[in-house]
């Protein structure tokens, strides 16, 4: 386009145009709004101002500091000391509280339920699952009931996540082996027990083989009525409540060749405040046991405001506590 094209001007609008034209449409002059040139021309100034007050320019092994000395890093780690610092009185309170005297106070056995509950998302879930519903396949109790191996009740939490169930790494740990009865009993004999054992939930009729086989070997663990025994760490058979499964065959394998879970002591791996706070945490998913008039006046609160505090997520299981045959 010529010159004489360039200077013409468009008669609607009293703008120039600027000599560039396509496919028959030409461009026009037009200057850019004052205010959006005003923004423009601040906005330089603001990012000239910012990379001398803040981080900016990266260097070799960090960026450049800003006069002013701020970093995201540091923001986060005051924040982190400052919720260390409110944390602190908490986690004193409960260290120097006896275990079970904890439902005695509800707002501190709260604050030690919830704390568990972070806990138990970083050390259970692996085996005992995000809602401690527990695994029948693996032997994974659930600890969303009130059925216990070794007790429920807060001291006897404590000690077993402490020491653990059949672990090496303590000389107190909980043991307890079932023999088995594959080479003891025939064909015929463990039919009869394994019915016998599921007579005793209601599942199905006993025989008088079954009945007098179960006395005979079985009674001095779990019982002549199938209760169980916490001492021994037998579980209850007189229930629904099962760990290896409720089926006839799985209760023959059982029987037959045994498995025993293994359950890890957390002593050398956390503190002691953390294992009692995984103690109330776990005590408080739904059948902890409660020991004295004390406890049980506020058992009830308790258990509703954990119920409230983490939801209706199912119970993480652990060999630790809650358990069946």
């Amino acid at each position: 386009m010529s010159n004489n094209d360039k200077n013409r001007i468009d008669e609607p609008t009293g703008t120039e145009f600027v000599g560039h034209e396509w496919d028959g449409i030409q461009e026009l002059n037009t200057p850019l709004p004052r205010w959006w040139l005003w923004t423009f021309y601040a906005t330089i100034v603001w990012a000239a101002v910012y990379v001398v007050l803040y981080p900016a320019w990266p260097m070799v092994e960090k960026a450049t500091d800003g006069v002013l000395g701020w970093s995201s890093r540091g923001d986060l780690a005051k924040e982190m000391s400052a919720a260390d610092l409110a944390r602190r009185g908490v986690f004193e309170q409960i260290a120097a509280t006896d275990i079970v005297k904890l439902p005695a106070n509800p707002e501190l056995m709260q604050q030690a339920v919830s704390g568990g509950a972070a806990a138990f998302k970083v050390n259970c879930v692996q085996c005992h699952g995000a809602g401690a519903a527990g695994y029948e396949e693996y032997g994974y109790p659930n600890l969303n009931d009130d059925d216990w191996i070794w007790g429920g009740e807060l001291s006897e939490l404590e000690f077993t996540l402490n020491h653990g169930i059949r672990w090496e790494g303590s000389n107190e740990t909980r043991m307890n082996y079932m023999p088995a009865f594959g080479d003891i009993f025939d064909k015929d004999q463990l039919d009869a027990v394994a019915d016998h054992v599921l007579s005793l939930s209601g599942k199905g009729p006993t025989t008088p083989v079954g009945a007098q086989l179960y006395e005979e070997n079985c009674a001095a663990c779990h019982q002549a009525n199938g209760q169980g025994d916490q001492v021994q760490g037998a579980p209850a058979l007189n229930d629904a409540i099962w760990l290896y499964g409720d089926e006839r065959e799985q209760i023959k394998s059982q029987i037959a060749y045994p498995r025993h879970g293994v359950m890890p002591g957390w002593r050398d791996r956390l503190d002691p405040v953390t294992i009692k706070m995984l103690a109330a945490y776990v005590h408080s998913r739904g059948g902890g046991e409660y020991a004295g008039e004390a406890t049980e006046e506020v058992a009830p609160d308790l258990e509703a405001e954990a119920a409230k505090q983490t939801g209706e997520v199912a119970a993480a299981t652990g060999e630790t506590n809650d358990g069946n045959s």
